[in-house]
């Protein structure tokens, strides 16, 4: 069983908690940077990104962020958590995203989004006050995009979306960190994004 920990500082954390219960995996809320310890993967929910990141200087968490993501585990960021990974903020992903890109709560939606490398069929997503990805590096892989805008990225082991998979029965973000943590768990360094629930 691996143990994925989720940022507990601001937003929906508990929603991916539940999730990660449903696929089998230890779940385990970060509040400190002792709570990283022993963990396989990582989740950066959304929330509200100021807040968190707030919360990320109290705690003295942006190092032992940085040096999470570094070492090879998966860590999957949603919504807020796609802007707090970017670098702006930890500089773990080479994007920059703009908040509220779609609008402010009243302008929330779903979708059916096309999602490269997790199967033929869309994914059900939940955009809201959600961001998208402005500006990005050529290492940046681009997954999926709303109006030209691109709202799912991978780099290596971090993959971030715009939207709230933990709020739908769309299950293969985390079932790739699941299959991903697994996989680094047993020493296998590179992580594939066609992994854990692409079918």
């Amino acid at each position: 069983m691996v143990t994925v920990g989720v940022l507990a500082l601001q937003g929906d954390f508990e929603a991916h908690v539940r999730v990660l219960s449903e696929l089998g995996a230890r779940p385990r809320t970060v509040r400190t940077g002792a709570d990283l310890d022993g963990l396989d993967g990582l989740i950066v929910p959304g929330g509200e990104s100021t807040t968190i990141t707030l919360g990320i200087e109290r705690e003295g968490l942006a190092e032992p962020l940085r040096d999470f993501a570094a070492s090879g585990r998966p860590v999957l960021g949603t919504c807020a958590g796609m802007i707090v990974l970017d670098r702006d903020h930890l500089g773990v992903l080479d994007t920059s995203s703009r908040r509220n890109a779609f609008g402010r709560q009243t302008r929330s939606f779903e979708l059916d989004l096309p999602l490269r490398g997790f199967g033929e069929t869309p994914a059900r997503a939940v955009f809201i006050r959600a961001p998208w990805v402005e500006e990005h590096s050529d290492e940046v892989e681009v997954l999926a995009e709303v109006e030209g805008h691109p709202v799912a990225v991978r780099q290596g082991n971090v993959l971030a979306v715009a939207f709230h998979p933990e709020l739908t029965d769309e299950r293969r973000l985390h079932s790739w960190l699941v299959g991903a943590a697994a996989e680094h768990g047993n020493g296998h360094g590179n992580v594939n994004v066609n992994g854990g629930g692409s079918s």
